[in-house]
Formats: C-alpha cells, structure tokens, sequence
C-alpha cells in the first residue's frame, strides 16, 4: 500500500485547507483510515479516523466541529477539510491505514503516507 498525502500549505488563522490522501491498491475501498499530525517536538497525535464506507468518522476533540474526514473510493482517495484553522493545528500531517477499526493509535496503523505540512500563521 502507497499512500501520498498532498494539500499542505500556508494559511492565515481562520483559514480552511483541504488534505488529500491518494491510495494505491484495489482494496482501498475496504481500508479503514486515519489523519495524524505532528508539530516540532511534539509526539504525532490522533486528528480524525473514517471508516471503509465513509459513513463513520470520529475526531479528535481539538479538530472535533471543524474538520471532516471524507472519501472517494472511485478515486481511492481520503480527504481532510479543515477549517477556521489555528496556530496550534500546525504540523505535518499524515495519512495511514489502520488494521483496527475505528482506532485512535498510531500503533494500529500499518501503512503511512510521507506528510504533508500544514502552517497556520496568527
């Protein structure tokens, strides 16, 4: 499985960015996936999880009213939108796949994209 996340960028606090996350391999439809993030010095930490459908999604509680999680599986691709953004959602984010369904670990992801930076100035 490849994963290649794109969409970083530099946005002023309020902004919106929209993450995509392309897959490979025929059975995305039935990946389980994943959005972390990871600011300098900090640990990489849980942002939002949408389950093979697109129907479940749940959200960290930092992101939880302004970001969703989404997907195409014609086009095996996730999306994060994220919106009134601020200073401290700054980081590289990250695509995964999980083999665990609905799971907020790092540890239950297998597969990883290579980031995309996000920076949000105040």
């Amino acid at each position: 499985v490849q994963l290649q996340a794109s969409g970083g960028g530099l946005v002023q606090a309020g902004g919106s960015l929209r993450l995509s996350c392309a897959a490979s391999g025929r059975t995305f439809k039935s990946y389980e996936m994943g959005w972390f993030r990871q600011a300098p010095g900090k640990e990489r930490e849980f942002v939002a999880y949408i389950d093979w459908s697109g129907v479940l999604t749940n959200y960290a509680d930092s992101v939880k009213g302004r970001f969703a999680a989404s997907r195409d599986n014609a086009k095996n691709t996730v999306y994060l939108q994220m919106n009134s953004l601020k200073p401290e959602d700054t980081g590289v984010y990250y695509c995964a796949v999980s083999r665990r369904a609905g799971s907020r670990s790092p540890y239950d992801y297998d597969y990883w994209g290579q980031g995309t930076l996000v920076t949000v100035s105040s």
